[in-house]
């Protein structure tokens, strides 16, 4: 058992881990501040992100250096058309006792038995080998010849999709991309981020990334977060967004009835109160604002909603959607109180 003390403590180191993690980045990584930042609350939720941007954007370089810094093991698999499940998740080998000279089946394990999986291109893949990954992701473990295997602890996966290339893809289902805490987009760099780039990568330095926690901290850390007390009026601020997108439900607003197709379910609320949790912790914060709600709900909603043909047909997106419906959500402390009362 920990008292509120010891939380309180475990919560301010934790934001300077943070800071120190962030630091560290830096001597590789140049801008990228808001995909840092949520990928840092999914480890600590315990939740998985899936990166949309295009090619050249340190992707692998991000998360290769992440691990680095919390002292993780990291793999990468390139997502083709011909890989299959066994390529992930293992498969079974016939081997011979030298002694006894019996033959038995032992269990080579794959690529997803690490930390931090980097799973490039995942709709390149067709649907079979999707799903034993996000088999893994879901249940954090593999099960083959009977035997179940758990995943290493704490477990991330990270996901990438090409926005640009779409043929010969096999885009995830919707109940797919449910499984994905956040859906990160990584935009391309401000002139003066790629004026950086430029100048650091193009020398013969090599920095030196240092090692800022360990894997037993982090999953510390993720109990702590666990623990972060809610008020009330954010768990009503965050149910009252996620409802109001749905358009069968009588408190939406008018354009969500005529924009959206289908809504989020009740997944995005649960993800919306764990991630808040994390990105207070994260701040050294022990409670969880509104504010926070409010700053997750593009990342937490853009890949759980699907605008109508009326809204495409408007050149509508859904993060256009999201931050319409997030102006319109009355963020008053004393007005979501009174729902409570």
């Amino acid at each position: 058992m920990t008292n509120e003390t010891d939380d309180i403590q475990a919560v301010e180191k934790l934001g300077h881990v943070r800071d120190a993690i962030v630091t560290e980045l830096r001597k590789t990584i140049v801008g990228m501040d808001d995909v840092i930042d949520e990928m840092m609350i999914a480890i600590f939720a315990r939740g998985h992100c899936l990166l949309v941007g295009v090619p050249g954007l340190a992707k692998t370089l991000l998360v290769s250096s992440l691990a680095q810094t919390m002292s993780l093991s990291f793999k990468r698999i390139q997502f083709t058309p011909d890989l299959m499940p066994s390529d992930i998740t293992g498969t079974e080998l016939l081997q011979e006792d030298p002694e006894t000279h019996e033959r038995r089946f032992k269990f080579q394990k794959g690529p997803v038995f690490t930390n931090l999986l980097l799973a490039d291109e995942i709709n390149r893949t067709p649907p079979k080998t999707q799903a034993a990954l996000l088999e893994a992701m879901q249940e954090r473990r593999v099960s083959s010849g009977g035997e179940d295997y758990k995943l290493d602890a704490p477990f991330f996966v990270l996901a990438t999709q090409n926005p640009i290339e779409q043929e010969g893809t096999y885009p995830l289902p919707e109940a797919q991309l449910d499984r994905f805490l956040f859906n990160i987009m990584v935009k391309y760099p401000s002139r003066s981020e790629e004026l950086d780039i430029m100048r650091s990568v193009t020398t013969d330095d090599e920095p030196v990334t240092n090692e800022v926690v360990d894997a037993p901290t982090i999953l510390e850390f993720q109990h702590v977060v666990r623990r972060i007390p809610v008020a009330d009026h954010v768990f009503e601020y965050a149910a009252a967004v996620v409802r109001a997108t749905r358009p069968d439900e009588p408190e939406s607003p008018g354009f969500v009835k005529k924009l959206m197709a289908w809504g989020a379910g009740p997944r995005a609320s649960l993800n919306l109160i764990l991630a808040g949790k994390a990105r207070a912790a994260l701040r050294g914060r022990c409670h969880v604002s509104v504010e926070d709600i409010k700053e997750l709900c593009l990342p937490i909603l853009r890949h759980r909603i699907i605008p109508s043909f009326a809204a495409r047909s408007e050149g509508m997106t859904a993060d256009t959607l999201i931050e319409k419906l997030v102006a319109e959500i009355p963020a008053d402390e004393k007005l979501l109180s009174r729902k409570t009362g």
